[in-house]
């Protein structure tokens, strides 16, 4: 049986899609939307959607449910045009990126870029937007490995990066930096896990000769193997 082709869409008809993320330092939905528009209008293109979205740029497909909306506002529209302020918009990884290409494409249309980032399909073209999205993730991936360095070095000094982990508590009268002490009685509860996780108990065991004893968690009443767990990690 022949596949049925998708009929090409409008080039003159474009969905715009924004993505901002709580995350990064990212181009606000306002900017991207000037941005958007300001392209229609030099090209005679017709916005006939405005799709937002806040997620990260690495999240998966599957958890960006307005992307994948996306597919189906294309074909409702006939629109040929997938349009985004810049190519790092779709995603900061490049095979998502790459995915949600090949989406677009299967419903009649083409991802662009009001930055002009890699127009054409021509080789070059090609080459350039995946050198773009490459470079997204790879400045992502910069990003995230400075915060840990940073986080890392603040640890070292003892300094508090979030709140303070069980059997550790905030030194009296600090304000910055924000300097950590043990808790006598929670390191004395940490020590106890730790000896029955060594002799051999569950975590799921652990939990219930914890709850057995009187002891509670810092949340809650009860303890779960994930919070024993987490409490295994303080030292």
């Amino acid at each position: 049986m022949a596949r049925r082709l998708t009929p090409a869409g409008d080039p003159k008809l474009a969905v715009c899609y924004a993505r901002v993320s709580t995350d990064e330092q990212d181009l606000g939905p306002e900017a991207q939307r000037t941005s958007m528009a300001a392209w229609c209008k030099a090209r005679g293109v017709t916005a006939v959607a405005w799709l937002e979205e806040r997620v990260s740029g690495a999240a998966k497909l599957d958890d960006r449910p307005v992307m994948l909306g996306a597919m189906h506002t294309l074909e409702v529209h006939k629109a040929g045009i997938f349009l985004v302020a810049k190519r790092d918009r779709l995603a900061r990884d490049p095979i998502v990126a790459a995915m949600i290409e090949a989406a677009v494409a299967r419903v009649g249309a083409k991802v662009v870029s009001a930055a002009g980032e890699g127009e054409g399909d021509d080789p070059t073209s090609v080459l350039m937007r995946r050198i773009v999205d490459a470079f997204a993730e790879y400045e992502r991936l910069i990003i995230r490995h400075r915060t840990r360095a940073a986080l890392a070095v603040k640890k070292t000094r003892g300094e508090l990066t979030g709140t303070a982990p069980y059997g550790w508590r905030i030194a009296p009268g600090d304000v910055v930096p924000r300097r950590l002490e043990r808790d006598r009685a929670e390191q004395a509860i940490v020590v106890m896990a730790k000896k029955l996780r060594k002799d051999g108990a569950t975590l799921r065991a652990v939990a219930s000769e914890l709850q057995n004893r009187g002891f509670r968690p810092r949340e809650g009443k009860e303890w779960f193997p994930e919070t024993v767990k987490r409490l295994l990690r303080a030292d």
